[in-house]
């Protein structure tokens, strides 16, 4: 069995889906939709830069995604393969789960666009600019993680956002919060604490401003049911029904990802290769959880020839 994976943020980097575009019509049909849907030269930004505005939520978010679909695009229409076929399960990081659905017949790729990009603003707009931050603990499971929020909190918020495998873990919340969990972790057992460089404080409790745009953005958007079943953040479940689909994308906002979990449960439902598509961020969290697993990383023209050759 195998399932396909969409990257979430922090896969992004400047002249990203540039050689792709070159060698596939499929590709660049992609990005010039995407383009069209944001009535944004968001191509030329993936393409050229600055760095500093292509690392921006609001673009970083449809970035990835138009990235990751172009990928897809590429190994769909010109390689051949249909996902149906080809993959029993997909799942993406966070944003990566808007592409997911994307690629599974959900969402089309305009509303797919245009949600990433209200969603990215959303999010952003949540919490004012250095009243929150996140920051990874290594070398800590989620019990170690959990008990170093709860000693951290001291009546802010401080919470789990990704349990991403065995051994990282990333916290979430008020900036004082978060700076004594990087204080204390060592102490607590983790084998160090990074801050993360990010503009806002995804997947907690100060991100339900951007929980209610989602819910009310997308109570007026068409939900298919996907070709193959979602492993859903919320969940870290197969998912099927639109509406419960609906919902978890808004609950995904404030909610940890349990990725450690999903995979694993992909694993144990007897997912051996796992494909992450446009980037290669998932691949060795994937190693981690599931070491016997086959883990492919598809990004360029080259290696989605490699890969229609494989499941052809």
């Amino acid at each position: 069995m195998r399932a396909f994976l969409f990257p979430g943020q922090g896969s992004q980097s400047v002249g990203m889906g540039a050689g792709l575009a070159e060698a596939s019509q499929a590709a660049r049909d992609v990005f010039g939709e995407v383009d069209e849907a944001l009535d944004q030269h968001l191509f030329r930004l993936m393409r050229e830069g600055p760095e500093d505005e292509l690392r921006l939520t609001e673009n970083a978010q449809p970035a990835i995604m138009a990235n990751s679909l172009a990928v897809f695009a590429a190994l769909t229409k010109e390689g051949g393969v249909e996902l149906k076929r080809a993959a029993d399960f997909v799942a993406g990081h966070s944003l990566g789960e808007y592409s997911a659905l994307c690629a599974a017949g959900s969402f089309d790729l305009a509303t797919t666009a245009k949600l990433l990009k209200l969603r990215g603003r959303a999010m952003q707009a949540a919490v004012p600019v250095g009243r929150g931050a996140m920051a990874a603990l290594l070398g800590a499971d989620l019990p170690m993680a959990r008990r170093i929020a709860e000693a951290a909190a001291q009546g802010e918020v401080c919470t789990v956002a990704n349990d991403n495998d065995p051994g990282q873990v990333v916290l979430s919340g008020d900036k004082g919060a978060i700076d004594r969990a990087v204080e204390m972790a060592k102490e607590m057992g983790a084998k160090r604490a990074v801050l993360l460089p990010v503009s806002a404080p995804f997947h907690c409790p100060l991100m339900q401003p951007a929980a209610e745009a989602m819910r009310d953005a997308l109570s007026y958007v068409v939900v298919e049911p996907p070709a193959v079943p979602l492993y859903a953040n919320v969940t870290a479940g197969p998912e099927t029904d639109p509406d419960t689909i609906r919902g978890l994308l808004v609950d995904q906002v404030t909610g940890m990802v349990r990725w450690r979990e999903s995979i694993a449960s992909m694993a144990q439902a007897g997912v051996a290769e796992f494909v992450e598509l446009g980037g290669k961020v998932l691949g060795p969290m994937v190693k981690r959880i599931a070491p016997d697993s086959k883990v492919t990383s598809v990004v360029s023209i080259e290696d989605v020839e490699a890969l229609a050759k494989e499941i052809a």
